[in-house]
């Protein structure tokens, strides 16, 4: 009977950790429910791709707050393709995001954003750009060490050339 009642209390205790975390992420989206819809993707625009994982988006300057509205906190593998158009997030089992070049504010090389933290310095590409008033980071992690300075360099140049 013991036995039961611990099998049984642990249960209760991991559905009201797993009911409060849910609880949590739908404040959150109705707090953020304002946020405008993001630009439609292109079908045109062709870049070079990265390989590597989409991390999350966050309010700039502040990497423990993710935004959980049009899927932007979602958590995905994902090619990213600089052009001249702007940067696209083609993400697997999440929509695709798009970030138009007169968007972008900056880049920067980063250790962490919210769901990730490497153990070297420079291990995620955070891109910052503003939509709809709002300043947002978004962090992409390279499959390959390499192409972060790449990245880097190129999204640079696309900044450098708009402004």
């Amino acid at each position: 009977m013991r036995t039961v009642l611990g099998i049984l209390a642990t249960l209760v205790v991991i559905g009201a950790g797993w009911f409060a975390m849910y609880r949590g992420w739908r404040n959150r989206q109705a707090r953020q429910s304002g946020l405008a819809p993001l630009p439609s993707v292109p079908t045109d625009a062709k870049g070079t791709r990265t390989e590597g994982v989409y991390v999350a988006t966050t309010t700039a300057g502040d990497w423990m707050d993710r935004i959980a509205v049009h899927e932007l906190g979602v958590r995905s593998n994902a090619d990213l393709a600089v052009s001249e158009a702007g940067l696209i997030f083609h993400r697997q089992g999440a929509a695709d995001v798009f970030i138009p070049a007169d968007h972008l504010t900056g880049v920067r090389t980063d250790r962490g954003i919210a769901g990730k933290v490497t153990a070297e310095a420079s291990g995620l590409v955070v891109v910052t750009w503003n939509h709809d008033g709002h300043e947002l980071d978004t962090g992409f992690r390279p499959r390959r060490k390499a192409d972060s300075a790449t990245l880097t360099d190129s999204i640079s140049t696309l900044i450098g050339a708009e402004q």
